[in-house]
């Protein structure tokens, strides 16, 4: 898979004692974390590796590309975050798995500290400069975020027809209709993140047919600093109830977060009954860190192997220097 200004802010700083809004009782989560732009040194990278299991240290340690480790473990101590912040298991007592389908989950959870605790889900991203994590109680959340990027090794009309499978005539005609080829790219990677977020809530993988649902973008575009609860999605041609919040950290990453009924018996509560969507807060390492206990012992030999990758694909490189 493709895996400032306004009455909102959708990458909001934390204070400096590291408190947003999920720890002010708020029955959202919705935190952000800038990847791209940690460089990381020995002591903050190795006090990274000790606060992830060890087998999640090892595969991130396995990756070829610092962009890469540096977004997988920022996504692990999110996650982490959450569970023992929001519902409070001590981090040395956090247990993730991940489904046979690649969403984590908390694997035999110790007694936690309320009933209301049991009902969140939880759902995490990475792509581009961020890794983002989106909750909610009471519903089901998938949430994805897309970097508009130039294809690296084709035009823009061959990259669309390589992926014409993936959309709608619908869909299609939304999205090259957009006016520039920068603007329909946009409008293409937004697309994909609803697409990926609702396949993520859903815990369904590669087998689903992206054809099956089909996204209706309201007329007025996205604005930084604001979340839009607008877009409309039809699955099989009937319109859906599901909720869709799309927001842009900086220009050029969309963020789509998907809320469903928790289980089939549910609804999707009416937009109406909802408090305003949540915004994005940005956090730090030092946040990321705050509530963490080290699991493991200090491995040196991490830092000096972390040390000696590069920072991404020279191809990767190019493009982002481009696109400046």
């Amino acid at each position: 898979m493709l895996t400032r200004h306004a009455n909102v802010s959708i990458l909001k700083e934390v204070r400096d004692d590291g408190v947003g809004r999920a720890a002010q009782g708020m029955p959202s989560v919705r935190w952000a974390f800038r990847c791209g732009g940690w460089t990381p040194g020995r002591a903050e990278w190795l006090l990274a590796a000790r606060c992830v299991q060890r087998e999640e240290k090892d595969r991130i340690g396995k990756f070829v590309f610092a962009k890469d480790a540096k977004s997988a473990i920022a996504g692990r101590l999110l996650l982490r975050r959450f569970v023992c912040e929001r519902m409070g298991v001590p981090w040395a007592e956090i247990r993730l798995e991940r489904s046979p389908r690649g969403k984590p989950y908390l694997a035999a959870p110790p007694q936690i500290s309320s009933d209301s605790a049991a009902t969140w889900s939880f759902n995490l991203s990475h792509q581009g400069d961020y890794a983002v994590l989106a909750a909610e109680q009471g519903m089901q959340v998938g949430v994805d975020i897309m970097k508009t990027t130039m294809p690296g090794s084709s035009s823009v009309p061959e990259f669309f027809r390589i992926m014409t499978r993936q959309f709608t005539a619908y869909e299609w005609s939304t999205i090259q209709s957009a006016g520039s080829e920068h603007q329909q790219l946009a409008a293409f990677y937004r697309h994909w993140a609803l697409k990926e977020s609702f396949i993520k809530a859903i815990g369904t993988g590669l087998g689903f047919n992206l054809q099956r649902v089909e996204f209706h973008l309201p007329s007025e575009p996205l604005i930084r600093g604001q979340v839009s609860r607008q877009t409309r999605m039809h699955l099989d041609e009937e319109e859906q109830s599901w909720i869709f919040e799309e927001s842009l950290l900086e220009d050029e990453h969309h963020v789509a977060v998907a809320l469903g009924p928790a289980d089939t018996t549910d609804s999707v509560p009416h937009l109406s009954s909802l408090p305003p969507p949540s915004p994005f807060t940005l956090l730090s390492f030092s946040d990321l860190i705050a509530s963490a206990s080290p699991l493991t012992e200090e491995d040196p030999a991490y830092w000096e192997s972390f040390k000696m990758k590069a920072e991404a694909p020279q191809r990767q490189k190019e493009i982002h220097t481009k696109s400046k």
